[in-house]
This record gives structure tokens, sequence and C-alpha cells, in this order.
């Protein structure tokens, strides 16, 4: 991932290539979670990740063997090889020592369903140009290391069998290939620019994608990085994009397959964009949009690849909390696993994992499949499914009264999830809205959910859909 705390780049909703929209017009298609046989339209390929709302992001290459550590310093992670200035030469000698024998795609992916992730998104390729896979295209990859096993086809597999939906990032800068352009600064003395070739690497990139696509089955999303550099610009973007539908159409396209703008997810509305959805990284916009589609992705701890000395773990109630303000914003949740070295994951994130999982198993109806809040300014988080409000209470109010200002339907059922299902809480309309009498003591140590039914969709009049705060 990029160091760039605060460069967040988002998308307008889905502006394909024309000749993409064609295709993705008319394409009798299944869909990743459509009926057999159904027409693919624009809508029914972004279905199957609106109602996701989790997903599992996998950072791991050769950087992880090096666990953070250059030198004496141990700040570094997947971005080690530039940030530390190691020579290539020296970085090379990696590939003869790659092993992970304890890289366990079916359990990473048991750990993904298990906390309810729909999805999981893994580096292909990094920006140190490293593959996980026996590319064609050239020989810095897997299968000339120890190790030598393609993990892309383990990840693939061990996804379909658990039910997630399996998506690949790739980096479009690359630090290795010789007409990557432009040089690391400190290394151009080493690396003379030379004959290389921006054209030729490009070449060499569209290659690699259409491997990805075209190997392993359907895959879900096409998350690029690393596209921020002058060599990279919206043209190349374009030309990206359109080679990715004609591989694999019902594929979905992250905004970083082009230079986006830097001053949030506002700006991108007042100008097309690329891509199916936006890409905040490390923070949750303050607000959501109606109409456009995004997804924060943001560590388990303060890096994505491997660090040995990074303990600065989030809790489970925080990551509880980032999940349901994702949600309630009308936004996904993408959380990063960094698997060591040797594969295999670090036990603070497994206990995470389940943590997450113990919560979701009782909560995900809550999560899955919904939509914004119609409320605005709430000390609470809430989202919505067609007939049903999920409240969420992470602490359990003083007062047991809870008001939903502005709701001005009564709800035939009002229950805590995980609670006895004779539970039912008084529920009445008052001037205002509606009051919940909440029971004595939460339902959920980590966070509660008051959940609220309705013989049909709720009317609220307060604040608009993804306006929640």
């Amino acid at each position: 991932m990029m160091r760039r705390r605060d460069f967040v780049r988002a998308s307008a909703q889905a502006a394909l290539l024309s000749l993409a929209a064609q295709r993705l017009g008319a394409t009798p298609h299944a869909g990743l979670a459509g009926a057999p046989g159904m027409m693919l339209h624009e809508a029914d390929r972004m279905q199957w990740w609106r109602e996701a709302r989790f997903g599992m992001f996998v950072h791991f290459g050769m950087y992880a063997m090096l666990a953070g550590e250059w030198n004496g310093r141990t700040d570094y992670g997947e971005w080690i090889r530039n940030n530390a200035k190691i020579p290539l030469e020296q970085y090379d000698t990696l590939l003869d020592r790659f092993n992970p024998e304890a890289f366990d795609a079916d359990r990473l992916a048991a750990l993904a369903a298990a906390a309810g992730m729909k999805y999981l998104v893994i580096t292909t390729k990094h920006h140190d140009g490293f593959g996980l896979w026996p590319s064609k295209a050239g020989r810095f990859h897997v299968a000339h290391t120890p190790y030598g096993k393609d993990i892309m086809r383990a990840v693939a597999d061990a996804c379909r069998r658990h039910g997630v939906v399996p998506c690949w990032y790739h980096s479009i800068m690359d630090w290795h290939h010789p007409d990557y352009l432009p040089r690391r600064e400190w290394e151009l003395a080493a690396r003379p620019v030379g004959d290389a070739s921006m054209d030729r690497y490009v070449r060499y990139l569209e290659a690699q994608v259409e491997e990805l696509l075209t190997t392993y089955g359907d895959i879900g999303v096409m998350w690029f990085d690393g596209e921020w550099e002058s060599t990279w610009n919206f043209e190349r973007g374009q030309a990206l994009a359109a080679h990715v539908h004609q591989c694999s159409a019902r594929t979905l396209i992250n905004s970083r397959v082009a230079s986006q703008p830097a001053n949030g997810l506002e700006a991108t509305l007042s100008r097309p964009g690329l891509g199916d959805f936006g890409t905040p990284e490390q923070k949750i916009p303050d607000r959501g949009l109606a109409g456009v589609d995004w997804e924060s992705c943001i560590t388990m701890n303060d890096n994505w690849g491997f660090n040995r000395a990074d303990h600065n773990w989030k809790s489970l109630p925080k990551l509880v909390g980032m999940l349901t303000e994702t949600a309630s914003k009308g936004g996904n949740l993408l959380l990063n696993v960094g698997p060591r070295g040797d594969g295999s994951l670090p036990p603070e994130s497994v206990e995470r994992l389940e943590g997450l999982a113990r919560w979701m198993t009782v909560h995900g109806e809550a999560i899955h499949g919904t939509q914004a809040s119609p409320f605005d300014g709430l000390p609470f988080r809430v989202t919505r499914a067609a007939r049903r409000l999920n409240c969420f209470l992470p602490e359990w109010p003083a007062q047991r009264e809870l008001l939903l200002p502005g709701l001005h339907t009564t709800p035939t059922r009002a229950r805590m999830l995980g609670a006895s299902p004779r539970e039912r809480l008084g529920a009445r309309l008052v001037d205002n809205g509606v009051v919940v009498t909440l029971a004595e003591r939460p339902s959920d140590a980590t966070c509660s959910v008051l959940t609220l039914e309705f013989a049909s969709e709720p009317s609220v009049t307060v604040g608009e859909a993804g306006s929640a705060r």
C-alpha cells in the first residue's frame, strides 16, 4: 500500500469506456452473485460488492521476510526496498530464501468467511515487482523461489471453497522492471534509465493482468495501486480499464486504475472518474455520499506488510466500530492482514478475526445487504434495509428510552440481536419520532444491536440516505 496517510482518493460511480459499457450491457452471465443466465448489466456487476460491506485485504510478498527491519531500523513495511534504499541486486537475493511453507490459503479464507468477510483481496504483485504466481511475462516471481507454488491458485480455490469472492490487488508501479519509469532518485546512479521504455512496461503490465484474469476463474475485483506517478496518466488508466473488461467483463475495478483528485470524495463528483468505487486509505470519510460507491482500506495495526516491531493493534471494539461506521455511511470496509515471512498469520490478527467472527455470527445481518443510515446527527450508528433499521450501541445508554427522531412509522417488532427470540422491546410513536424502551443490560459486551422491523419501508424525514455523520 501507499505511504500517503492523507491521500484520499475516490471516484464517482462507474464511468467506464464506451466499449466496456457496451460489453457489460448485453453479456449473458451468471455474475458473481446472480442467477444463471441473467443479463449482466452495470448494476448487476456491483450488487454483490454493495451487499458484502466487509472484505479482507492481504499484503504478502518477499518484503515480509525482512519483518520491517533493515540496518537496525524497525519501522519499515512493504515499502522497505524503497524506504531503506536497498540496492536491487541485494534485494534480489531474497528470491533464493522465499519459502513460506506456513502459508495456508484455506485457513486464510476460512477465517475471512467466519468473520463475515465476503471477499478477499490479495497482493498479486506489490511495488517491489515480485509476483506470487508463475507469470509467463517475466521471471521475478514465485516460480523462481524455493517455494515454487502458485499462491494465486491456492487463494482462488480456497476462497471458492469457503464462499468468499477472490479478488486481486496489482501494483501499477514496479521498482524492479527495467522499463518502469521513473527510477527511484536514490538508485539512479546504479540503475540509469538508458533505453527504458514505459510503453514496453505497459505491455508487460497488461500481459500480467490478462494472466490473472483468465487463469483463475471469475475474479471479483482488480484492485490497482501505485498510479500516482507522472508516467501513469489518465489515458493509460483508460486503456488498462478497457483491457480488464476485455479479459473479464464482470470484474470490478477500483478508482486507482488512473490518477484521481487528492482532496476527497466530494471532488470526484465534479468530473467523471475511472473505476467502480473509490478507495479512501487508513480513514473513513466524514460523511457518506449518496450514489458514490466507496471502500475504506485500513490496517489492523500500523503497517500493511508484516512488521514484527509493530504492536499497535486496534482492539476488537475499535474494529467493530470501524465496520459499523463504514456500513452506516454506505461504504465497505477492507480490513488488512499481513502474513509473516514464513506465510503464517500473526496471532494478534487471528485473535481479532476470531473476535469479529463471534460478533458477526450474531450481528452480521445488520451489516450485510444494508444501506446507509437515513438519520443525521445521531449519537449512534444506524444501517437500514428495506423493512428494517439496525441501531449499533457500543455504549449502553444511561436512559433506557432510546429516541429515533424523525421516524414516523411504528415498528412491528423491536428486538436485540442475539437475545431470546421471545424478547420484544416496547416501541411507541411520539411527536418527534419513535421511542424504544431498552432492556436493563446490553445484549453484547462489544456492541449491542437493536433491530426494528416494519410492515413496509419506514418513513424517515430527517437527513438523507448516505448523509449520516
